[in-house]
């Protein structure tokens, strides 16, 4: 058996319970509402989401699972997580969306919240801009209104810190998604760069009292030996690998502008050849009129110059935004280091 990999999205239910889980979970609010501008997490799902990577996930592979819970006015609240099984190509007979909605009818029998706001997935070192979770998520928001996608990071929060995220399709993009036209002019007229086609909204886990009390108990009884590794001046090999990620999305990026230079010199040839065919026809016509011959019926210039096919733009704004995000990642690790560098300087003058 093996997990799902990376560039696959999962099922959207699209059943009528599921499409209105958020609608039965608001609070004061209705349909035409604004969009979720907060995201409030129980720590019990944090745990399922990392608990799940660390005994399916390996490598570039991806786990993926279902977020459930309620919408209370313009805030979500995810109580509750499942995780999608793991299955091969060879299971024909696997029903993705059948799983999700017998899961969702047990949860409900248990009086457990059952409403579905959204997935979760994890990555590969930030590598989750893809056409895929495009798509999926275009799938649930398109369904669910409020549904959001978590994305969590097992390499970064390795290093001590918890990377998860919570991201939604903007609305210009979901406009464009809808019409399936990701021409060049489509975008352009829809206003659409790299940097507005993901919208971040802002995490909070929240734990009952007891639950505090009981993180405060584990942690006056942890051991303290491996603290000081957070402070440890060496650079793990999660800077050169994000580098080196970094590069390969240059190069794909790089060969998009050279098919879509090609495109734009093909264009430019063939309104060249366009203008100086309508002149040789302008001056037959010219010499048959003068002759007294009747002039050269009108051709469509269309069926004898076809336009060449324009790449697809759509692909280049998730390469770059993937780029951009590999940036991001780079900013934030080497800030931390460089703090560590600098207060090991200050420390070293200090004591010297």
């Amino acid at each position: 058996m093996a997990s799902r990999k990376e560039g696959t999205g999962p099922a959207t239910t699209s059943s009528s319970s599921a499409t209105g889980a958020a609608g039965k979970g608001k609070g004061k609010g209705g349909a035409g509402d604004s969009a979720v501008k907060q995201v409030q997490i129980d720590g019990l799902v944090v745990l399922k989401i990392i608990k799940h990577y660390q005994e399916e996930g390996q490598g570039t592979e991806v786990v993926q699972g279902v977020l459930l819970g309620l919408v209370v006015e313009d805030r979500l609240e995810i109580t509750n997580c499942f995780p999608f099984p793991q299955h091969t190509e060879d299971d024909a007979d696997f029903d993705e969306v059948q799983y999700q909605m017998e899961m969702m009818r047990s949860l409900r029998h248990v009086n457990i919240d059952h409403l579905h706001v959204g997935w979760y997935q994890s990555t590969y070192y930030g590598s989750f801009v893809t056409r895929a979770l495009l798509d999926s998520q275009f799938s649930y928001q398109h369904a669910i209104e409020e549904s959001v996608v978590l994305i969590y990071d097992p390499i970064k929060t390795a290093q001590g810190s918890l990377s998860l995220k919570a991201y939604r399709l903007t609305p210009k993009l979901m406009e464009v998604c809808k019409e399936k036209d990701f021409s060049p002019e489509a975008l352009k007229k829809g206003s659409i760069t790299f940097e507005h086609m993901f919208e971040e909204v802002p995490i909070v886990i929240k734990n009952s009292h007891l639950i505090n009390v009981l993180m405060w108990e584990l942690e006056k009884k942890s051991a303290v030996a491996d603290k000081h590794e957070l402070l440890s001046l060496a650079s793990s090999n999660h800077l050169g690998k994000t580098l080196q990620l970094l590069m390969d999305r240059v190069d794909e990026m790089s060969q998009d502008i050279v098919k879509y230079n090609t495109y734009m010199r093909n264009t430019s040839k063939q309104q060249q050849q366009k203008h100086q065919y309508q002149q040789r026809r302008q001056q037959e016509n010219m010499q048959r009129q003068s002759r007294g011959e009747p002039p050269l019926p009108e051709e469509d210039l269309s069926k004898l110059f076809k336009p060449p096919q324009p790449p697809a733009r759509m692909d280049s704004l998730l390469i770059a935004g993937q780029i951009n995000t590999y940036c991001q990642n780079i900013k934030e690790f080497t800030a931390q280091n460089l703090g560590k560098l600098f207060m090991a300087q200050a420390l070293q003058e200090y004591n010297s």
